[in-house]
């Protein structure tokens, strides 16, 4: 399996994700959706950059049980209840992101939605990985 990360000169800098992503490989996982659910399936923390941790290992969790790894994470789209906390948060997401999944960035969208199944919840991540 590989996957070429490709960010154009011709586009904005690619900080905190890949502009595009080439895969190659023979197994596609599906992540679902994961919030900052512990094991109790009760939200846990105050702030976005706590939600985003646990939902971001809750992701990684369900994609070491698949047999993959965080480099290969293809795709991930982050749904957020207020875009412009993640705007101001970025900095601090960022170092969460590299200290649990690494500095190979997927192609990713952040998408600002009106509310999350849980009302607590402030932020989902879900993705597309492509194993060997």
């Amino acid at each position: 399996m590989s996957l070429e990360r490709i960010n154009p000169a011709e586009l904005s800098p690619a900080k905190g994700f890949s502009h595009a992503v080439a895969a190659t490989g023979s197994r596609l996982v599906f992540l679902a959706g994961q919030t900052a659910l512990d094991t109790a399936g009760k939200v846990v923390g105050e702030t976005l950059p706590e939600q985003f941790e646990q939902a971001l290992s809750n992701l990684l969790t369900a994609l070491a049980q698949a047999g993959g790894a965080p480099a290969d994470l293809a795709r991930v789209t982050v749904y957020a209840v207020d875009v412009e906390a993640y705007r101001g948060c970025a900095g601090e997401l960022g170092r969460i992101w590299r200290r649990l999944a690494g500095r190979d960035y997927p192609a990713m969208a952040v998408v600002g939605v009106v509310r999350l199944w849980d009302h607590q919840a402030l932020v989902e991540l879900d993705g597309v990985a492509v194993l060997p």
